[in-house]
């Protein structure tokens, strides 16, 4: 099932992978093929307005006096054929806009031969769309998108006017751009920008990436996280577990004691033996601890209850905080191992002389754990942290050398420092350390 819905996730990211670049591949298309053709715009109206103010004003006036395929025809028309070969445009023409709807060719120049003109019609209807017309009659320039022409191939037209000296508009020069023209040079501009196509396609792969690589990781932590948790609670419910258990049986042990006690009527010596009873009852009720933390509530409880059962003295000192600057499990691990250490060196000593005091702190810069036991002295300090590592006899079936390498591991995440001491009089401290970030 997981499985499954793991090859769901990348079969989703590949697909939403591929859509992504494809997208913006797309508008990085477009955005360039609308520059190209914004640019060709402007440069085709600037050639427009040049060569409107640069066209023998009188010829033209006479042409117009006259319109008709004479020497003044010619000769603007021998003009604008060597204007448009030296911009490479499609077509290079005059035009009469005395209404604002159809505008009419007068003098044209295009691609091929001017002898080939001679069925060509001064005065008819140009292609040049209302709109732009509307502008033209206006007094403006214009500018069209590529025009779909079925007879004269697509392109695309600008207009600047023709004016005379006193700035009245005689007419109007158009150019017509075609479409293979644009596109050459879009293709140039595609293959200079094909290596952006390529990056942001990569850059978009790369987010995606990360993405999936911080969602697996964020799992594979989570999981850890959880490892932990569940690890050290299972702990720690066994050892309530067999706490209890060992009430339990103590228990039944002192009902029959105290049944046989009574039935051969040695009632004073019963009631002695209930009065000690009481006292331990005493304690078992001291176990409620008042502190800001449930997880190290309950960690404290049933460590001084396995305490209890191995007739170790164990004093707390706890202030009333949260400890939030340590997550739950992080504490938890570091005090369950240090005090399981405790208790394990602490019950090979005799009755009498078993003891664990803990002291954890809060202050301005740090959390202060302090866990002291009696017990064997701990020789080779520099390898107490290295894993696998032991001063406890070797047990069947138990791995040995674990907590220490684990709690050091903690405490460096935090930036720590943990310490480990024994005296003369058989006696070890823990000290933790962490800084308040």
């Amino acid at each position: 099932m997981k499985s499954h819905k793991v090859k769901k996730i990348l079969v989703l990211s590949t697909v939403l992978l591929i859509f992504f670049s494809a997208l913006n591949v797309y508008i990085s298309y477009v955005k360039m093929k609308n520059t190209v053709q914004e640019s060709i715009a402007n440069q085709s109206l600037q050639a427009a307005r040049s060569i409107a103010s640069s066209i023998d004003i009188d010829t033209y006036q006479k042409f117009l006096s006259n319109p008709e395929k004479n020497e003044h025809f010619r000769e603007i028309q021998v003009y604008l054929n060597d204007v448009r070969e030296k911009l490479g445009s499609l077509y290079v023409y005059t035009l009469e806009v005395d209404n604002p709807k159809v505008s009419k060719t007068m003098i044209l120049a295009h691609y091929g031969k001017i002898d080939n003109l001679d069925n060509y019609q001064i005065g008819v209807a140009c292609t040049v769309p209302e709109e732009q017309v509307t502008k033209a009659y206006k007094g403006q320039v214009y500018v069209t998108e590529v025009l779909k022409d079925p007879d004269y191939g697509d392109y695309l037209s600008v207009g600047a006017p023709i004016k005379d000296d006193d700035g009245k508009i005689l007419g109007y020069l158009g150019i017509d751009t075609s479409i293979h023209t644009i596109n050459q040079i879009e293709g140039a501009g595609l293959k200079r920008n094909i290596l952006i196509f390529a990056f942001n396609g990569l850059f978009i792969f790369i987010v995606l990436g990360s993405f999936l690589f911080m969602q697996k990781w964020y799992q594979r932590e989570v999981k850890k996280e959880v490892g932990h948790t569940e690890n050290t609670y299972q702990t720690e419910i066994k050892t309530l577990i067999t706490s209890v258990s060992s009430l339990r049986h103590d228990f039944s042990n002192h009902i029959l004691v105290l049944h046989g006690l009574l039935k051969i009527g040695e009632s004073e010596k019963a009631l002695q033996y209930a009065s000690t009873l009481f006292k331990e009852v005493e304690t078992i009720e001291s176990l409620k601890l008042n502190i800001d933390h449930p997880g190290l509530s309950i960690l404290l409880q049933s460590k001084k209850l396995a305490a209890q059962n191995h007739r170790i003295n164990m004093e707390m000192t706890i202030p009333y905080a949260s400890f939030g600057r340590i997550k739950s499990t992080d504490l938890i691990i570091i005090l369950s191992n240090l005090i399981d250490n405790a208790i394990d060196a602490a019950k090979e000593l005799p009755e009498g002389e078993r003891k664990i005091t803990i002291d954890c702190s809060v202050n301005d810069t740090n959390y202060l754990f302090v866990i002291t036991n009696t017990g064997q002295c701990i020789g080779k300090e520099a390898q107490i942290f290295k894993q696998g590592y032991s001063t406890k006899n070797e047990a069947k079936g138990q791995v040995r050398g674990q907590g220490l390498f684990i709690v050091k591991e903690v405490v460096n995440k935090y930036n720590g420092r943990i310490s480990i001491e024994s005296t003369d009089e058989s006696e070890t401290t823990a000290i933790v350390e962490i800084p308040l970030k």
